[in-house]
């Protein structure tokens, strides 16, 4: 595992205690931005000495099992159960030592677009929401639904949502691309099995100290009234906005909140985080014509299968990994497709590769 380099790494401690001596200069503060960045790091750094000591105190718990265990001492549940529980818990660690893409530690903003298909994909989609509902409040993720548009009897058109908090972008990347669900339709009177896909595309949330250079006469803003749930409120006024940027074609629109001002400024942050990953695509598309590699995730892209009949499995078409508990995943625990992801992306190994081979 990864994990080893917490233990190689220079020491934290030495690092904690010049980030302090920092921190309790006078003119400290005088500078927010500076001030801010190294109380972040501070902070990354305490909980990598808490994580550090918390393994060593539990790799000796185990240690004095197995003493225990050759001393005839019948001890081999607890040690199953502490080694389970033990690599469980470096697989975390290796999870946040993977998240060290530029944009990884970022908010993040998702969109999710039904397929063709009509009612069944629309369904999908909403399934999916749910899903990443579920996973962000089980990760104490704070969720924003910005704009949703509802399905004709069943499920959404599109959504987007915002995903508050630490990492966000880099565990949501695993998501990006075309989810396919197979399954015994209930919308079909004679129960037969159908195939819907719905996309999902992740940006990360820019914040003020990237520069994404918007010209008003780039743009071409118009209102409308708001449809949907929301009370009756929502439908009195032309609030809603629909945000157009005339050089990119990018196209955004927020209709949840009462005030059009409101509506405005959410619609700028998705247009703000939607022109940062297209100058990104651009750089991407640059490099890949430099190298090949499989990691390329385009829309039409097909990345992981649900099926839920004849059988029941889902597979990740990247990773190769498959898991048997789908109703698990469904609500929400993607903690173990995310891992296998952020592995293959730092190594271009597989679920079935050799989990010890990883580089540091």
């Amino acid at each position: 595992m990864l994990c080893g380099a917490i233990f190689d790494a220079p020491s934290r401690k030495s690092q904690l205690a010049k980030l302090e001596e920092q921190a309790n200069a006078p003119d400290f503060w005088s500078q927010p931005e500076k001030s801010q960045k190294i109380m972040q790091e501070r902070k990354r750094l305490e909980e990598q000495i808490a994580q550090e000591a918390e393994v060593a105190s539990r790799t000796s718990d185990l240690d004095t099992l197995f003493e225990l265990s050759r001393e005839g001492e019948n001890v081999l549940a607890d040690i199953e159960r502490e080694i389970r529980s033990l690599a469980s818990h470096l697989e975390q660690i290796e999870t946040q030592m993977l998240l060290s893409g530029a944009n990884d530690a970022r908010s993040a903003i998702v969109t999710i677009h039904p397929g063709a298909g009509g009612t069944e994909s629309q369904d999908w989609a909403e399934m999916l929401l749910r899903m990443y509902l579920r996973w962000a409040e089980r990760n104490n993720f704070e969720t924003v639904i910005t704009d949703r548009l509802e399905g004709e009897g069943a499920g959404i058109k599109s959504v987007t949502f915002e995903v508050n908090g630490e990492n966000a972008y880099g565990l949501l990347q695993s998501e990006v691309g075309v989810h396919r669900l197979v399954r015994i339709s209930p919308f079909d009177a004679n129960a037969r099995r159908h195939t819907s896909f719905a996309s999902v595309f992740v940006y990360p949330q820019i914040d003020d100290e990237i520069k994404i250079d918007i010209r008003p006469e780039d743009l071409r803003v118009d209102t409308f009234r708001a449809s949907g749930a929301g009370g009756q409120h929502v439908n009195r006024t032309d609030s809603a906005i629909r945000m157009t940027h005339l050089p990119t074609g990018i196209v955004v629109q927020c209709q949840n909140e009462r005030s059009q001002h409101k509506n405005r400024a959410s619609a700028i942050k998705q247009l703000r985080a939607k022109l940062f990953e297209h100058e990104l695509a651009k750089k991407r598309a640059e490099e890949r014509k430099l190298e090949d590699t499989k990691l390329d995730i385009n829309f039409g892209s097909q990345i992981r299968s649900y099926v839920l009949a004849p059988y029941r499995l889902i597979k990740d078409h990247r990773t190769k990994l498959a898991i048997g508990d789908v109703d698990r995943v469904l609500d929400g625990d993607l903690e173990a497709l995310q891992h296998a992801y952020l592995v293959f992306r730092k190594t271009g190994k597989t679920a079935g590769d050799a989990k010890d081979e990883l580089p540091e």
